[in-house]
């Protein structure tokens, strides 16, 4: 009668906790982090106990290859969207349209512009709710595909921890309700990158940082229990490189007087001509500066894949560090030689360049359902993710998506 009676009790117990929220039938949760500006080698430089918690626990890539220009709206675009910025369409984090004008990113620039599906839309179509806070290109609904909860405006002065009990607070909610996408920017490292320069201390810091609230995360998942439904994925968009010089177009096609309008990020400008008949002279001028590399639109290497008619301008200039386009005409000169002067062994930080350079990669790390631990990958590519984020979920990727799903992430789930 004892054995009877506690196995009447021990069923009781189950059909209970079965019925309870969220327990029993909990569907996959993915967490997709973006840490902006941590280049695949910082987690090296210091005691990181999250990260490494998840290189031990479950999967890191040695370095993952960003599109070109390494900057961040194309990257979280591409993390996002699964393919190229000839694809999704912004081609940086300004850039100008022919027909549209000036696409700025401290505007928070509409979702019209961007041309390809994202992950969170993908996700709602295929019946997944997404949750995101802060992600480039969710301040609206795309193509009018809402999503189950999304900060906005953009704020860049939110600090993590507030990311962080929201996630969480996501994670609370009953099965039925909760998202199973969830994506949110950090800070990551960027802003200390760009002003003291990628060897600096700042970094070390600001990894510090976050690494305190990624370990808040996982915290609250391991109090949950939660860690057999939830899949959380840590990435950047962009490495960092110390530059010493900038360039301006301006001061070389003024004087001839040629009359265009030059946008310009950090290694990429468009030279958008006034005048067609100026072309080949435009051309001339500019090549005569040996490190820096011209192309006609017409004529862009196809392995940049920033293609675009009507956001590349006549010509496309290319700059490699230790130059860059960044700072404002009539003051490029003078704020690396002043800053120089005050301080010699100062750094400035700067990406955007070649995706092949070792200083450009990013980082990937996973852990939780459908990763093994210990796995390891030399090298992947940014377009990778959406594709590998959306197998974990059961779904398709992104529609214009071209990558393909990570080796070693979800390897027998379906």
């Amino acid at each position: 009668m004892e054995r009877q009676g506690f196995g009447v009790i021990f069923h009781l117990v189950v059909l209970v906790a079965l019925a309870l929220p969220g327990v029993g039938d909990a569907k996959p949760t993915v967490i997709l982090l973006s840490m902006d500006g941590v280049r695949h080698d910082y987690p090296e430089r210091t005691r990181l106990p999250a990260f490494e918690r998840m290189e031990k626990e479950g999967m890191r890539v040695a370095r993952m290859r960003p599109v070109f220009p390494s900057n961040t709206f194309p990257n979280h675009v591409a993390l996002a969207t699964g393919t190229y910025p000839d694809r999704h369409g912004i081609l940086d984090n300004r850039f100008w349209d022919r027909e549209r004008g000036l696409y700025d990113y401290g505007k928070g620039e509409g979702e019209s512009w961007l041309e390809a599906e994202p992950l969170w839309a993908a996700a709602e179509r295929q019946g997944v709710p997404a949750a995101i806070f802060f992600w480039v290109g969710s301040q609206t609904p795309w193509r009018g595909q809402a999503v189950f909860d999304a900060r906005r405006p953009f704020d860049g002065d939110l600090p993590e921890a507030e990311k962080v009990d929201q996630i969480l607070s996501w994670l609370d909610l009953p099965s039925g309700r909760r998202p199973g996408l969830i994506m949110s920017w950090w800070h990551g490292a960027d802003y200390p990158g760009h002003r003291f320069g990628p060897e600096s201390s700042e970094v070390v810091e600001a990894l510090k940082g976050q690494d305190l609230e990624l370990t808040r995360l996982f915290a609250g998942i391991d109090a949950r229990g939660a860690w057999d439904d939830v899949t959380v994925v840590v990435v950047s968009d962009h490495g960092m490189v110390a530059v010493t010089e900038s360039v301006s177009l301006e001061e070389v096609l003024e004087p001839e007087g040629i009359r265009a309008r030059v946008q310009f990020g950090s290694s990429v400008a468009h030279v958008f001509l006034q005048d067609p008949s100026d072309l080949d002279r435009a051309q001339t001028l500019l090549a005569g500066d040996s490190g820096l590399r011209v192309y006609r639109a017409v004529d862009l290497p196809s392995e940049l894949r920033m293609s675009h008619p009507q956001r590349n301008g006549d010509l496309v200039v290319l700059v490699d560090p230790p130059r860059t386009f960044y700072q404002q005409p009539g003051l490029n000169r003078a704020y690396f030689l002043l800053r120089g002067l005050w301080d010699p062994e100062a750094q400035i930080g700067m990406h955007g360049y070649d995706p092949g350079r070792p200083d450009m990669g990013a980082i990937f790390f996973a852990i939780g359902r459908g990763v093994s631990a210990g796995s390891r990958s030399d090298e992947i590519r940014t377009i990778d993710v959406a594709p590998t984020v959306a197998h974990l979920l059961g779904i398709d990727a992104p529609a214009q998506s071209e990558g393909e799903r990570i080796p070693g992430v979800g390897e027998h789930l379906h």
